[in-house]
């Protein structure tokens, strides 16, 4: 079901006028992907569509959780993960607490990668960490912390590469068993994440658009990759913005490996590889 320009901005102000969301300055391209989508998932035309946004409250949430993209995996990209081992975490050692904010965090994989991450540098009992998403689905099932095992079966490898692995000297290998933070049940095809992990974070329901840092804190690291590629340049500078402001002194921001920071925003921060340093 193909959409026309005129449909797409009929829809983002059906949205905007109905409820608290605003699709304005999401990217054209992946906004109109995403609706048609709805719309054969939904079984409705376009016009149908923005009849039921503008009469039924619960289908608008209905509407944004299938619109929103939820993809994560555990150590997406082993080699951001390697960044932030080698060259950042440590960089906190010395704290009485380490703030660390994942935005979109999703089913909740890469959280947990990074608890997992912080309890092998023996940090996980000073950090701080807060989750959010704008799908309240999504945020449920990263505090269940349960997931598919051959669905994430591939990406034990990457934990191998993260946790046991050593990049910089292969002879190194870490004797870390994948049941110190994972309880796996092949026969019922299921992950669960320990409890001692599962219950460290704060997770929100929360609106990276709209809402700003809601947090009443400032982070020394914040993650939100493969999120901002979804937002048009204007709506990436206000969100680069709130993370700007929502940093400590050299505070670091981690996007994904096909994001960057550009215009004028990109004067507030050192660009190190993959990470961003907040500037004095």
């Amino acid at each position: 079901m193909q959409v026309t320009a005129d449909d797409i901005n009929r829809t983002i102000a059906a949205i905007k006028s109905n409820s608290s969301y605003d699709f304005s300055n999401y990217s054209i391209k992946s906004f109109t992907r995403r609706i048609e989508k709805a719309m054969f998932d939904f079984k409705l035309d376009i016009d149908k569509l923005i009849k039921r946004i503008k009469t039924d409250n619960l289908f608008i949430e209905a509407l944004v959780k299938n619109i929103t993209v939820n993809t994560t995996e555990l150590f997406r990209d082993p080699k951001a993960w390697h960044t932030l081992r080698y060259k950042i975490l440590n960089q906190f050692s010395e704290n009485r607490k380490i703030n660390i904010w994942h935005a979109g965090c999703s089913t909740g994989q890469e959280v947990y990668s990074m608890l997992i991450l912080l309890n092998e540098l023996g940090l996980l009992e000073k950090a701080n960490v807060f989750a959010s998403d704008i799908n309240e689905d999504v945020i449920k099932t990263a505090k269940e912390g349960e997931y598919t095992y051959r669905f994430n079966l591939e990406y034990f490898e990457n934990f191998d590469k993260v946790i046991r692995e050593n990049p910089f000297n292969y002879e190194v290998l870490n004797d870390v068993p994948y049941s110190k933070y994972f309880e796996i049940d092949k026969i019922n095809d299921v992950i669960k994440i320990h409890d001692f992990l599962r219950k460290k974070p704060v997770w929100f329901k929360h609106d990276l658009v709209t809402e700003g840092n809601i947090f009443n804190t400032k982070f020394d690291l914040i993650v939100c990759r493969n999120v901002l590629i979804y937002f048009n340049t204007e709506l990436q500078s206000h969100v680069f913005e709130t993370f700007y402001q929502s940093l400590f002194r050299k505070g670091v921001l981690m996007i994904g490996i096909h994001e960057s920071i550009i215009g004028s925003m990109s004067n507030n921060f050192d660009k190190s590889g993959l990470i961003y340093i907040k500037k004095d």
